[in-house]
């Protein structure tokens, strides 16, 4: 049984926001593919694994990360993050250790906080852990629900089946996890899809886990805007500006 730190990178989206065919992740910041991005900040810390999710064009995306030392598994119906995370099962089957999970559209994510993510996970001893980030909008984002009085969390409920009082909350799920390798799939076993998308939420397994009595933690990043996502390409572009010289 292998043991260590593994990453799994979502990047099967379309992205039809985008008003482009060409695979999200690969579009470009200051002519380097959102994803290239993304596997340098993970590179710098040293995973002993990394397997990428692919579907929406994967081949684009095997092509530009063929330099790289990289699985990739298919995701061949856009079924939800959980059901992404779950096409990397067969892969870590044997993988005893901690599994980070990020965003292949999220290239703004420092390499700081991924570090505090892992290091806070391992301090705590968590079944899971989430790098959250506290927005003046979070309009669209899904919710950090922390358990009362406490550095704990108890659920992510996203934007569009959040409650008006969840709503009020400003502090958002980013995207990026660490987990237990086997508690997160023994977790997404049990996930379905009972929300107003039908799609298997990856947020899911951290209910899941609370319910469990299991600990579930969370860190927040310092730069609030590493939280942003890049749905278009006017977010794309504005995110660009505001990290001029960062990427």
């Amino acid at each position: 049984m292998a043991t260590g730190r593994s990453a799994i990178v979502l990047a099967a989206g379309k992205g039809k926001r985008m008003k482009s065919d060409l695979p999200k992740v690969l579009h470009q910041i200051n002519g380097r593919a959102m994803i290239c991005l993304v596997m340098d900040t993970l590179d710098s810390l040293g995973f002993d694994r990394i397997i990428v999710v692919i579907g929406h064009q994967g081949e684009m995306v095997q092509r530009e990360l063929a330099d790289r030392n990289v699985a990739f598994v298919w995701q061949r119906e856009q079924l939800g993050t959980g059901h992404a995370v779950m096409m990397a099962k067969g892969t870590l089957a044997d993988f005893d250790g901690i599994t980070l999970v990020a965003l292949g559209d999220m290239p703004f994510v420092s390499v700081d906080s991924f570090r505090s993510l892992l290091e806070t996970h391992e301090r705590a001893g968590a079944a899971a852990t989430c790098l959250s980030a506290i927005l003046p909008d979070p309009t669209g984002y899904g919710r950090i629900v922390r358990v009362p009085d406490g550095d704990l969390l108890k659920e992510i409920i996203e934007h569009r089946d959040a409650t008006p009082d969840v709503l009020k909350i400003k502090e958002i799920n980013t995207g990026a996890f660490c987990f237990d390798n086997r508690e997160l799939f023994a977790a997404l076993d049990e996930v379905g899809t009972q929300n107003t998308q039908k799609e298997y939420y990856l947020t899911d397994t951290i209910k899941i886990m609370h319910d469990r009595g299991l600990k579930v933690a969370v860190v927040t990043t310092s730069d609030p805007d590493e939280g942003l996502g890049v749905n278009s390409i006017d977010q794309l572009e504005e995110l660009t500006r505001k990290f001029a010289g960062k990427c």
